[in-house]
């Protein structure tokens, strides 16, 4: 029994360790290398979603500026200052305000209940995009909300005669993490219409809007780089469309900058 025992192979304590050693090397590597790719896939989805969701928010404002201004074939509404096409209320920037945007257009309502010539009624409708105060960067930066109207004769209202439609809404939250929405309008010879007013442009330049300058900021919800890429006391500058607004922060978050030109098609043709 005991030349048996003695001619049965085995390990040794060093050679177990060692396999231990070359094991737990693999496993580091692995894990290092899972890490790796899961924070740069990470940061590429990141990117990709702050940058979708600042687009789809510029295309629909593009649609809408397109629409200021439409008034259907022999719509009866007196024309007034509340139906302006395009109003805006210059902002300040981080730290203050964005810049808030009004944009009317008409529409129609068809009752098939009423005798001809009655059944249809037209409509002017009002866009509001603004921004408030984001609770959710702690102060830096700003949430833009959406408001849809109607006007009932005398003001602009989400109830006409006190019945509430759903095509209507106040203060519908449209997009968190912005850090500034600028709004700069054009003339037919593509010079900045300005005015002493709170409004841009003022009531006697109202039809003169050929084109806007669209241009939103956004900030990446979580901090983006892994370590700061800047030396120490280096600001990272972002250049916004209107001079004073640069956004200048010390801080490790992404900023996508989105700026485009709409035209405003139907604006020149009152």
């Amino acid at each position: 029994m005991k030349k048996k025992f003695n001619k049965i192979a085995g390990l040794t304590l060093i050679e177990i360790l060692i396999a231990i050693v070359i094991s737990s090397l693999m496993m580091l590597a692995m894990f290092t290398s899972y890490t790796i790719v899961n924070s740069t896939y990470r940061q590429v989805t990141d990117r990709a979603k702050i940058s979708q969701a600042g687009r789809d928010l510029v295309g629909q404002v593009l649609r809408e500026i397109r629409m200021a201004g439409f008034k259907y074939l022999n719509d009866d509404i007196a024309a007034s200052d509340e139906h302006n096409p395009i109003k805006i209320t210059p902002g300040t920037g981080l730290g203050g305000t964005c810049d808030k945007l009004e944009i009317v257009y008409g529409g129609v309502d068809y009752d098939s209940d009423q005798s001809e010539g009655k059944r249809y009624t037209f409509t002017r409708y009002k866009i509001t995009y603004e921004c408030k105060n984001s609770v959710q960067t702690d102060g830096d930066g700003f949430k833009i909300l959406k408001s849809k109207h109607i006007w009932d004769g005398s003001g602009w209202t989400i109830s006409p005669g006190g019945k509430a439609d759903e095509k209507l809404y106040e203060d519908e939250d449209v997009l968190d993490y912005v850090q500034d929405f600028v709004f700069v309008a054009h003339d037919e010879d593509g010079k900045i219409i300005t005015s002493s007013l709170p409004y841009t442009p003022d009531k006697d330049r109202a039809f003169d809007v050929r084109t806007v300058d669209v241009g939103l900021i956004l900030r990446s919800t979580k901090e983006f780089y892994k370590k700061d890429k800047k030396a120490s006391g280096v600001i990272r500058k972002i250049v916004s469309l209107t001079s004073g607004r640069d956004i200048a922060e010390e801080d490790k978050y992404l900023r996508d900058i989105i700026t485009v030109t709409a035209n405003a098609r139907n604006v020149g043709l009152e």
